[in-house]
C-alpha cells in the first residue's frame, strides 16, 4: 500500500483501519471521480447522445490512477489551480477518446460531492460493522460474568449491589442505540445526482434540447449507476451540508458513549476490580515501574472528545452556507469528514482490543462488597428480627448505635468495618445469629440484575445483531492487535 492508497495524518496512518484509510485516500477518492464521469457518459449515451463507444471503454479500462498519473494531476492542478480541472485532463490524456465528453455538463460538485456521498455512506457501513463486532464482544462478557456480585456506585460513592454483566449492558445498551442511529443515517443517504451549477439543470437541458424528460431520465439512471436508491429532488450547487449533520451527529454521539465505557473502566483500573489487556513487557510508566496505565481506555476518551467535536464543524458549515452555494466549506469538510471516520473507526477498534481482554479480579471485588455490604445488610436484620417478633423501632435504634461505632473504626481508626462482629456480640440478636450468613450473601442484594442480562442480550442485543449484514462481520472478524 502506496502513499496515495491511505489517508495520510499522524493518526489515521498509526491506528486507522486499512478500509477506513482507502476510503478516504487520494487513490480512492480520484477513482470514484472518474467512475462518476463514466456514469454520466454511460447515461447519456444511452439517452441519445454521441458518445462513442470507444470513449466509454477507454473510461473504464482507466478507473485507477497510476503513479505517473498522479503527477501529471499535480501538474495540472499547479497550473489550472483547480483540481476538479486538473483530473479531467489528467483523464483525458489516458481515455483520448473520451477526452472531449468527460464531465459533460456537469459542475465540479457532480464529483465532489457525490463522490463525498458513497464515501459517507461505505463509512457508515464500515463503522456498523465494526460497531456490532464490538457488541458481540461485550455481549460475550455481560453473559460470563451475568451473576459475580460488584458494588455499585452512585456519584461513585458505595451504592446497592449490582453485577458484572449487568453493568456492562449499559454500556451495550447505548451501543444498541449507536447501531441504530448509524444505520438510520446510512439508510436515509441519498444521492445528489446531476443537478448543474445552482441545481437547475440547465446545462443539461440545453443538452437534451429542452427535453425535460430526458434530463429527469438522465438524474435518475446516474443515480442508479451510482448505487443510491434515490437522488435528494432538489440541491443548490452542492447537497445540502445538513445531511453532514446528520451523519456527524451519530459519530458524535457514539464518542459520548466510547468516552463514557472508557471511564468506566479507568475508574474500575484504579479499583483494582477490573482492568484492560496489558501486555507481560508493557511499562506503565518511564519512573513508576510498578504502574499499569489504562492507556487504550484513556486514549479511547482523548479521541472520543476530539470526535465529539467535529460535529460542531458540520454545524457551523451548514449555517453559513450563502444561496446557492459559498466555497468556505470545502477545506474544512475536506479534514472534517475524513477525521470524523477514522476516529470514530480507531475508537471502536481500540475499544473492541479493550473488551477482548478485560481482566476482572472476584476477589478484589468481594473483598469490597464485604466492606460495605454489613452496612446495606442492615435493613434485612431489621426485618430478620421483626419476624422473629421483635420491635421495629428497637431494633432499628440498636443497628444505628452499632453502625456508627463501626464507622468510627472504620473512618477514624482506618480499621476494617466489624459491624457484624457488633451484632453477633449483642444478645439482642441472638435469635437471628444463624441467618446472618445468609443474609449478608452478596447474590442477595443484586435483585434480577442476571435475569435481567438474561432477558436484555435475548431480547434485545440479539435481534439487533440478527441480520445478515452483521451476521457476516462478527463471524469474519478477528481479535484486534494493538501495536502499542
Amino acid at each position: 500500500m502506496d502513499a496515495f492508497d491511505t489517508y495520510q495524518t499522524p493518526l489515521s496512518s498509526r491506528y486507522a483501519s486499512k478500509e477506513m484509510a482507502h476510503l478516504f485516500s487520494p487513490s480512492n477518492r480520484f477513482y470514484t471521480w472518474r467512475t462518476l464521469w463514466l456514469n454520466l457518459a454511460i447515461a447519456e449515451r444511452e439517452l441519445g447522445l454521441p458518445i462513442p463507444e470507444e470513449a466509454i471503454g477507454q473510461m473504464k479500462a482507466n478507473l485507477n490512477l497510476t503513479p505517473e498519473q498522479f503527477d501529471v494531476a499535480a501538474q495540472e492542478e499547479k497550473k489550472r489551480r483547480h483540481d476538479v480541472m486538473a483530473h479531467v485532463h489528467t483523464f483525458g490524456t489516458v481515455a483520448p477518446a473520451a477526452a472531449g465528453i468527460i464531465h459533460l455538463g456537469a459542475t465540479s460538485c457532480y464529483v465532489t460531492d457525490n463522490a463525498d456521498l458513497i464515501f459517507l455512506r461505505t463509512g457508515l457501513t464500515y463503522l456498523i460493522r465494526s460497531l456490532s463486532v464490538l457488541i458481540s464482544r461485550l455481549s460475550a462478557f455481560a453473559a460470563q460474568y451475568r451473576e459475580l456480585p460488584t458494588l455499585g456506585f452512585t456519584h461513585f460513592q458505595p451504592a446497592q449491589l449490582t453485577t458484572v454483566g449487568k453493568r456492562a449492558t449499559l454500556w451495550i445498551q447505548e451501543l444498541l442505540w449507536d447501531l441504530r442511529n448509524l444505520q438510520r443515517a446510512r439508510d436515509d443517504l441519498g444521492f445528489r445526482g446531476v443537478k448543474g451549477t445552482t441545481g437547475t439543470q440547465a446545462s443539461f437541458l440545453t443538452l437534451f434540447d429542452g427535453d425535460h424528460a430526458k434530463v429527469e431520465a438522465l438524474d435518475k439512471r446516474v443515480t442508479e449507476l451510482s448505487g443510491f436508491a434515490y437522488a435528494y429532488p432538489v440541491t443548490s450547487q452542492t447537497y445540502s451540508r445538513k445531511v453532514d449533520i446528520d451523519v456527524l451527529s451519530p459519530l458524535a454521539s457514539l464518542g459520548a458513549t466510547a468516552h463514557k465505557i472508557a471511564t468506566d473502566i479507568r475508574l474500575l483500573a484504579n479499583l483494582k476490580e477490573i482492568e484492560e489487556p496489558f501486555e507481560s513487557t508493557q511499562i506503565g510508566s518511564s519512573a513508576m515501574a510498578y504502574k499499569r496505565n489504562p492507556m487504550r481506555s484513556e486514549r479511547v476518551c482523548s479521541l472520543s472528545r476530539h470526535l465529539m467535536v467535529l460535529h460542531q464543524n458540520a454545524l457551523m458549515t451548514a449555517s453559513v452556507q450563502w444561496f446557492e452555494r459559498t466555497l468556505d466549506d470545502s477545506a474544512n469538510r475536506r479534514i472534517t469528514l475524513p477525521e470524523a471516520f477514522l476516529t470514530a473507526d480507531i475508537v471502536l477498534s481500540t475499544l473492541q482490543n479493550v473488551s477482548e481482554g478485560l481482566v476482572v479480579y472476584p476477589k478484589v471485588i468481594a473483598r469490597r462488597i464485604s466492606q460495605e455490604l454489613p452496612f446495606m445488610a442492615t435493613e434485612n436484620i431489621i426485618m430478620a428480627i421483626v419476624k422473629k417478633g421483635g420491635d421495629r423501632q428497637e431494633a432499628h435504634e440498636k443497628i444505628r448505635v452499632l453502625s456508627h461505632e463501626a464507622a468510627h473504626q472504620v473512618k477514624n481508626l482506618g480499621l476494617e468495618n466489624d459491624l457484624i462482629d457488633r451484632v453477633r456480640a449483642d444478645a439482642y440478636f441472638d435469635p437471628i445469629k444463624g441467618q446472618l450468613d445468609e443474609l449478608l450473601e452478596p447474590a442477595s442484594f443484586v435483585g434480577r440484575a442476571p435475569e435481567q442480562v438474561d432477558a436484555f442480550l435475548k431480547d434485545w442485543v440479539e435481534p439487533a445483531l440478527a441480520g445478515k449484514e452483521l451476521q457476516e462481520a462478527i463471524n469474519g472478524s478477528k481479535k484486534v492487535e494493538l501495536s502499542v
